[in-house]
């Protein structure tokens, strides 16, 4: 590869004719959204999650930030921040790796074999080694009310405006028919 740009623009399109859906975040190549859906034979498998990647300077010689952007209850996501404890994005990262890795093969591992003994969420690594039914059950609820495709659907600067229009039943229009009505004797 001649230079880590030309890397980062051959991964990303590469991820993007995989299928998966990417939103780009600004005019760069270096944020972006993935929408991910959750692996078959796991809890995990009805969810859908929006997944921010953010590529250092340096990728592939570094590896990319991987953030859930909706709710994942999981012993090794932060459920605050999104934030993924994986060996082999933090710790193990080769520039061998790319995108389509991510999101076909590590982060799928991820959603089937957590690794309890070194969590990011307790309570969740502690529910799965206590009792794994009801930790199953928790990531259902999860998924049925944080990981529906329509939840990850607008970036969150552009969820308020939405908002405001579905849910007010035309809100928006109302302002600007007072304004105009105000403006026109």
């Amino acid at each position: 590869m001649s230079s880590p740009s030309k890397r980062r623009e051959m991964d990303l399109m590469k991820l993007m004719m995989s299928d998966y859906r990417v939103e780009m975040i600004n005019d760069g190549m270096q944020e972006f959204y993935v929408e991910f859906h959750g692996p078959n034979d796991s809890p995990y498998h009805e969810g859908v999650w929006r997944i921010r990647v953010e590529l250092p300077d340096a990728y592939p010689y570094k590896s990319p930030s991987i953030v859930f952007v909706n709710k994942i209850y999981h012993p090794n996501v932060d459920e605050m921040s999104g934030s993924v404890c994986l060996d082999v994005i933090n710790q193990t990262w080769s520039p061998m790796f790319d995108l389509v890795n991510v999101f076909e093969v590590f982060l799928p591992q991820l959603l089937l074999y957590p690794n309890p003994s070194d969590p990011l969420n307790g309570e969740a690594a502690a529910l799965m080694m206590r009792d794994k039914t009801a930790y199953e059950q928790r990531v259902k609820e999860y998924c049925e009310k944080y990981a529906k495709l329509e939840d990850i659907g607008a970036a969150p600067e552009e969820e308020a405006s939405d908002e405001e229009l579905s849910d007010d039943g035309g809100y928006a229009s109302g302002e600007a028919d007072e304004v105009a009505g105000q403006a026109d004797p």
